[in-house]
């Protein structure tokens, strides 16, 4: 039986392969994708999910837009590895879908409160703020659903030695969805520093010969040169597939029962996901990666947007 997804997202280069996999892959059930503001502004990042959406033909799932800002903070985009529309690259694909009515928090609560408990699982793979939101306006979703992240790392961060993005532009936001009573599992840099999209994955992904295969090869094009002028990568991470790619196939990653919690006062620390490895700790009831099976990972991802038929073409 398919597994029923939430993707909550900031598209975003590595959101939108998410969303390619999440929608191609048979053991996958997109209910629906919401935005919040993250790698770039919520207008921006809701656009490319319509956009993307419509070229993968995404007609029967649900797009809601989120939140514009953090809970307390100034919204800090990515830019610098995103570009200035937050999917800079590609033509952007004529967009033939339409938003949800209700804001993202909303329909999260909604679909979860709806349908059997245990049978939604929340991907985040952007700021989560959306969830602290959904978790405001209801607090019982979180006995009733999982939460699989992209954020954080056991180590050092990306944007500061303790912080990683998503974790940094909402720090508070992060600290509510760790402390609600589900379950998380997170990918943080460990692991999302393995996905590497190389040489070879965008050989097989330009020979797939779609619409939707070339649009997210010249994505990784895009996502490549600026990760090499940025962070100064060979090959682009592609964090945000890995929450995904967990769900469907669990055994390609190493995971730890752990407790994890994340700083919001510290100065040198602010957005550090605290993560006890510690030998003495007792097995916690979050989950984080720490290896992956990188040969099987990449399987699943070609395999995955290989299913797709998209219809529309890019303009």
């Amino acid at each position: 039986m398919p597994i029923s997804v939430i993707l909550d997202c900031d598209p975003g280069h590595d959101d939108v392969l998410a969303m390619l996999v999440a929608h191609g892959h048979r053991d996958i059930d997109l209910i629906a994708v919401t935005t919040v503001c993250g790698n770039q502004t919520v207008d921006m990042v809701t656009d490319n999910a319509l956009a993307v959406g419509s070229l993968a033909g995404m007609g029967e799932v649900m797009f809601a837009r989120g939140a514009d800002r953090p809970l307390a903070r100034e919204h800090r985009p990515a830019a610098d590895i995103h570009g200035e529309t937050g999917m800079d690259g590609p033509a952007r694909p004529a967009n033939t879908l339409i938003l949800d009515p209700r804001p993202a928090p909303q329909l999260i609560v909604d679909e979860i409160m709806s349908r059997p408990a245990g049978s939604v699982t929340i991907v985040a793979t952007a700021p989560l703020t959306n969830l602290a939101l959904a978790l405001a306006i209801e607090p019982r979703i979180a006995e009733r659903a999982d939460v699989a992240i992209m954020g954080g790392a056991i180590e050092n961060g990306n944007v500061t030695a303790s912080a990683e993005f998503n974790i940094l532009v909402d720090p508070e936001a992060a600290h509510i969805v760790f402390a609600a009573p589900w379950r998380v599992t997170m990918m943080g840099l460990e692991v999302t520093h393995l996905a590497l999209a190389s040489a070879e994955v965008r050989n097989r992904l330009r020979s797939i010969g779609t619409p939707v295969a070339a649009f997210a090869d010249e994505l990784l094009q895009f996502f490549g040169e600026r990760y090499a002028e940025v962070q100064d990568f060979a090959e682009p991470p592609v964090h945000d597939l890995c929450p995904l790619v967990y769900l469907i196939a669990p055994e390609v990653f190493e995971v730890r029962d752990v407790d994890i919690d994340v700083e919001i006062a510290g100065e040198l620390t602010l957005g550090r996901t605290v993560v006890d490895l510690r030998p003495q700790a007792t097995a916690g009831r979050h989950r984080v990666g720490v290896d992956m099976n990188v040969a099987r990972f990449w399987d699943i991802v070609i395999e995955s947007i290989a299913a797709i038929g998209a219809t529309s073409a890019v303009h």
